[in-house]
């Protein structure tokens, strides 16, 4: 799991430079890769920065459509 975690990650950090039409060329499998990645991040960091804070976390599916956080506002600055 620990090298799952790592690969995504990877992944994830290659993919931050990219313009938005680059990301919009990316295959099936690196979209979920950055999607799911995205997802177990912000359920973490809304645990750690703000767990008064009320929030429904969307659907994996609005994480591989919009390839970015979905943390409430103010959650983490």
């Amino acid at each position: 799991m620990r090298v799952l975690t790592i690969g995504l990650a990877i992944i994830y950090l290659g993919l931050l430079g990219m313009s938005a039409t680059a990301l919009s060329d990316l295959s099936d499998i690196q979209r979920d890769a950055v999607a799911l990645e995205l997802y177990l991040q912000d359920r973490h960091d809304h645990q750690e920065h703000c767990p008064e804070i009320r929030w429904e976390q969307p659907k994996l599916d609005v994480y591989k459509e919009k390839l970015t956080s979905q943390l409430p506002e103010g959650c983490k600055e």
